[in-house]
C-alpha cells in the first residue's frame, strides 16, 4: 500500500492524522465507510489517535485492519510515539451529527443532556427526527423536544428482541 501523504516538515503528527483521515474519506476504496468520530490527544509523550467508523450493514475486522494499516503507513514517517485505534461504531452507535438524527429516525436512542429536561439528564425513547436544531424523542410521557446544543451524548440502543422478531418475520416471508 502506498503512503497516503509523504512526510511534511513542520507538520505535527495530529495534523498528519487529520489529513490522512480526510484523505481516507475521499479514497474510492473506502467510499462506503463513514467516519463517525475522530479523536487525537497527547498523553505524556504518546499521542492517542482514535477513529470510529461505520458502514451500512456493519463492518468486519478486515476493514478496520485495512484502515489501520492505511493510517499507520501515512504516519510512520513522523517518528512520534502514538497509539492508533480504529473501531466500529458498534450496535450502540453514537449520534454525532444533526443528519444522524434524521437517518436513524424510528430507532430507539439514549440521549444524555448537559442540563436537565423535565428534571432528568438521561432520556430514552424512539427517535422521531429533527425539527430545525431540536431533536424530537418519543418517550413514555409523550413527545420530548431536546435542543441539539444541550446534547452531551446520544447513542442508538440495540434491542435484540426486535432483531429476533425481524429475523423471524423475514424467515416467514421467505417461506423457509
Amino acid at each position: 500500500m502506498e503512503r497516503v501523504r509523504e512526510y511534511e516538515p513542520g507538520v505535527d503528527l495530529v495534523t498528519a492524522f487529520e489529513r490522512s483521515v480526510d484523505a481516507l474519506a475521499h479514497d474510492p476504496s473506502y467510499r462506503e465507510v463513514e467516519i463517525v468520530e475522530r479523536r487525537a490527544r497527547k498523553n505524556g509523550r504518546t499521542h492517542e489517535l482514535a477513529l470510529v467508523i461505520d458502514r451500512e450493514g456493519g463492518l468486519d475486522v478486515g476493514t478496520c485492519e485495512r484502515i489501520s494499516a492505511y493510517l499507520n503507513d501515512a504516519l510512520e514517517a513522523y517518528g512520534d510515539l502514538y497509539e492508533l485505534s480504529v473501531a466500529s461504531a458498534g450496535l450502540d452507535r453514537p449520534l454525532v451529527r444533526p443528519t444522524d438524527y434524521e437517518r436513524f429516525a424510528g430507532r430507539d436512542v439514549l440521549i444524555k443532556t448537559t442540563l436537565p429536561i423535565n428534571h432528568e439528564y438521561t432520556h430514552e425513547g424512539k427517535l422521531l427526527g429533527l425539527r430545525g436544531t431540536t431533536i424530537l424523542l418519543q418517550n413514555k410521557k409523550g413527545e420530548l423536544p431536546i435542543p441539539h446544543e444541550m446534547v452531551k451524548s446520544a447513542n442508538l440502543v440495540y434491542d435484540f428482541r426486535a432483531d429476533l422478531r425481524r429475523a423471524k418475520q423475514e424467515k416467514r416471508e421467505r417461506g423457509t
